[in-house]
């Protein structure tokens, strides 16, 4: 006999999740050092999350839930992991975990502002900063990809990214 399975999330809730990711990870480095540690807790808040997926309030920004969810399993982690060797009281990760929350809403208008920008860009300049900018991407490949030389492409990137940087910073001022 089977049992029951819940409905899954909907959509835009998966894609919250999964753009969520670097951030989480990046938050939760901030109060557990070591990367299999991390991946626990992060796939516990992750499972965490997938169960109150229905209790999010689509209407509020997702980050900072997420965040919190990430933040209180991590405060699980170290209160109940005996093989810590460091233990920070509440109070302290309270600060950790407001610090890095401050910090990751700043950085989201710049992200914002970035996206915005690589999307004004010609689709030749944009396929040649993701094929820099990919896994493994360096500049004497594209070259070769391209046909060009590693100095011409250099260049085109060079002002690429201060194109994109005046764009970034017209869009923050008007902010």
């Amino acid at each position: 006999m089977s049992q029951p399975t819940s409905p899954s999330p909907p959509a835009h809730f998966i894609r919250e999740v999964t753009q969520a990711q670097r951030h989480l990870y990046a938050f939760i480095q901030n109060m557990i050092w070591h990367p299999t540690d991390i991946d626990d807790v992060l796939q516990e808040a992750n499972l965490v999350m997938w169960r109150l997926a229905e209790e999010f309030d689509a209407s509020r920004p997702f980050l900072p839930w997420a965040m919190r969810i990430a933040q209180l399993q991590a405060m699980a982690w170290l209160k109940n992991n005996g093989r810590a060797k460091l233990r920070l009281d509440d109070s302290l990760l309270d600060t950790i975990a407001a610090e890095a929350l401050t910090e990751t809403e700043e950085l989201e208008p710049r992200r914002m502002a970035l996206s915005a920008c690589l999307e004004r860009l010609s689709s030749d300049h944009r396929a040649l900063i993701a094929q820099r900018y990919q896994p493994n991407g360096c500049v004497n490949e594209v070259a070769t990809e391209r046909g060009s030389s590693a100095k011409a492409v250099s260049e085109m990137l060079r002002r690429i990214r201060g194109s994109l940087l005046t764009c970034i910073e017209r869009r923050m001022e008007k902010a």
